[in-house]
């Protein structure tokens, strides 16, 4: 039987990605998509208009598991809704506040959730291999993020910017926000030991592109992804929807998916 999935957000850029590779995946099958209250449901349709709903609560009524690739502002509503009817969630939305973490943190307690900032294989074994090439490194190495994104994209730095820097404020041992250095304009000074930097470029149609650079006297390594599409997403999201149907409550990410914990 197969995993009957709601998309959030179905006129987006991944929505509509995910609904062409749902409809061909043997374990999953599409319940419903929602839209946001200013949409229509778009002509010509890529699936029955039937399957299109303003109101989330309808769209789980039907729903084994939620994929949502949204924006912050729908989190908490989400949250409470997939709480409320024991859907599992699947949440790929980035940028959020305190308090919509906090509601995807509460929600975990009554349903199954996988919260990744990238549902890409590739970058997930690129975290690991960050977090393993910082423990390697030797404590002077200096480590930087850079990340580039369409010219549409509203958070800075990326989310998966962020998950490379906790990467390697976990190899390093120590807390990233208290060492992130976000950006640097004018007289800035020597740069400080143990810091992390991250740089941000916005512009065009790029996909998503983050390096991980771990530099010293003498050598500099390099570990970069760059995102063609977006199906390696929408493939990482439907493969942890599949995996998040068998699981109990409880707050996961794609580092469980893909079984790539010590």
């Amino acid at each position: 039987m197969s995993v009957r999935i709601a998309i959030a957000g179905g006129n987006g850029r991944m929505g509509r990605t995910l609904i062409d590779l749902i409809q061909g995946n043997e374990e999953l099958s599409l319940a419903a998509v929602t839209l946001a209250q200013n949409e229509n449901v778009p002509e010509p349709a890529p699936v029955s208009a039937e399957l299109y709903t303003h109101e989330i609560d309808v769209a789980l009524s039907e729903a084994d598991v939620l994929i949502d690739f949204t924006t912050p502002a729908t989190i908490v509503v989400h949250a409470q809704a997939c709480a409320r009817a024991g859907v599992k969630w699947v949440v790929g939305t980035t940028g959020l506040d305190a308090s919509e973490q906090a509601a995807v943190t509460a929600a975990a307690g009554e349903v199954a959730i996988c919260q990744a900032a990238n549902f890409s294989t590739g970058v997930n074994l690129m975290l690991r291999l960050v977090e393993l090439a910082t423990r390697a490194s030797e404590g002077e190495t200096d480590l930087e993020v850079i990340e580039a994104h369409h010219r549409h994209k509203v958070d800075a730095p990326s989310g998966t910017a962020l998950a490379i820097g906790k990467a390697m404020a976990i190899g390093r041992d120590i807390d990233l926000d208290e060492h992130a250095v976000m950006s640097r304009e004018g007289i800035t000074g020597a740069r400080v030991d143990g810091s992390i930097g991250f740089s941000t470029i916005r512009g065009g149609d790029i996909v998503g592109d983050h390096t991980a650079m771990f530099v010293s006297d003498g050598e500099r390594l390099e570990i970069t992804h760059r995102a063609g599409t977006r199906l390696a997403f929408a493939r990482g999201a439907c493969r942890a929807a599949a995996w998040l149907s068998e699981k109990p409550a409880g707050l996961y990410d794609m580092q469980d998916v893909l079984q790539l914990r010590d």
